[in-house]
């Protein structure tokens, strides 16, 4: 474990997931945040557009500048999906660490980038460098990362589950379905008809059905992990609440299973785990996830159907965002684990 401190830019500093990377940063006994890049929020004090930061951080939103963020040892960018591979390239070469919450190095084929994402990737040449940030599943791979892809909230909360039912044998690989429901954090905090207090409040509605740009990531994950080949139905939906991700997943039995059977996957490969929860009897709920890097699973048997029914909860900013970055961040310079996420 090094005793040492070590600086940090944030580029995209304003965003929801940049102010609760923030909060975690100020608690780390290791973090100095020395640059806090923004677009829109450039030239503002962070404790206006956020008065949480009153008295705690002392600092103004300056535009991204290469130079300005080279003089850190790790770049997080907390930008939108498409933003990262501009800039990526030239921190590399400058032999910069980076941390991209984004979507633009997740994939390692260039092709489903236009089909999901809507656009070329310009940085392909880059894809097969970056290591997915899932610490269950990829811990050794991320102490030796330049470039870690940070994963998304949605297919944290759902490949973490399955995992293990995969490589013990006990579901089918084929016809997994997945529904998910986000707080509208998930979305960022850029303004939005669609996500104003009166079009969410008091209805759920499902979005990107079928074409969500995390389909492919769940898909490769869970082949990464088990080395089978899946295709998962993903339907995403949109709650009004502000944070948080409830998934439940629907698989198909290998044969005839007991609640101790599943019991002992998890424990067998989550044990040890810092940040996985589970149980054979708690239902998982948000709001006991909320603002923690936890994730909660929990599960029921369907034998009348010869189904399982595996449930999880995270917080979408933390265990989804800000939390697992700093997890990853962790593991790359050799700190505690668990350093700022307690």
């Amino acid at each position: 474990m090094l005793s040492q401190s070590i600086k940090i830019s944030v580029v995209g500093a304003s965003g929801y997931s940049g102010a609760e990377l923030l909060k975690i940063l100020l608690r780390h006994k290791h973090a100095h945040i020395e640059k806090l890049f923004a677009n829109s929020s450039a030239g503002k004090r962070v404790d206006t557009v956020y008065p949480y930061f009153t008295k705690r951080v002392d600092a103004t939103y300056e535009p991204y500048s290469l130079d300005a963020a080279c003089t850190s040892d790790v770049v997080f960018i907390a930008l939108p999906s498409g933003e990262a591979m501009n800039i990526v390239p030239e921190l590399l070469a400058r032999g910069k660490r980076i941390i991209d919450f984004g979507g633009d190095f997740r994939l390692r084929d260039a092709s489903a980038y236009p089909k999901f994402y809507k656009r070329e990737h310009t940085s392909a040449n880059l894809l097969s460098q970056a290591v997915y940030g899932l610490p269950e599943w990829n811990r050794e791979k991320i102490e030796s990362a330049k470039l870690v892809a940070n994963p998304g909230c949605y297919p944290t909360s759902a490949t973490l589950p399955i995992i293990p039912l995969l490589k013990e044998g006990l579901t089918e690989s084929k016809g997994i379905a997945i529904s998910s429901l986000s707080g509208v954090s998930g979305a960022g905090r850029s303004a939005s008809a669609d996500l104003s207090f009166t079009e969410v409040n008091e209805s759920v509605k499902a979005y990107k059905v079928g074409v969500h740009q995390h389909i492919p990531e769940i898909n490769q994950t869970i082949g990464d992990a088990t080395g089978q080949q899946v295709s998962v139905t993903f339907v995403p939906h949109l709650l009004p609440i502000t944070r948080g991700i409830y998934t439940s997943i629907y698989a198909t039995l290998k044969h005839t299973t007991t609640e101790e059977e599943v019991f002992a996957a998890y424990t067998k490969f989550y044990t040890k785990e810092p940040f996985v929860r589970f149980s054979p009897t708690t239902i998982p709920e948000i709001k006991n996830v909320n603002y923690t890097n936890y994730i909660d699973i929990g599960f029921r048997l369907y034998p009348e159907n010869n189904q399982l029914i595996v449930l999880s909860a995270i917080d979408n900013l933390v265990k989804g965002a800000a939390g697992q970055a700093v997890q990853n961040m962790n593991l790359m310079f050799g700190f505690d684990e668990t350093e700022g996420l307690l």
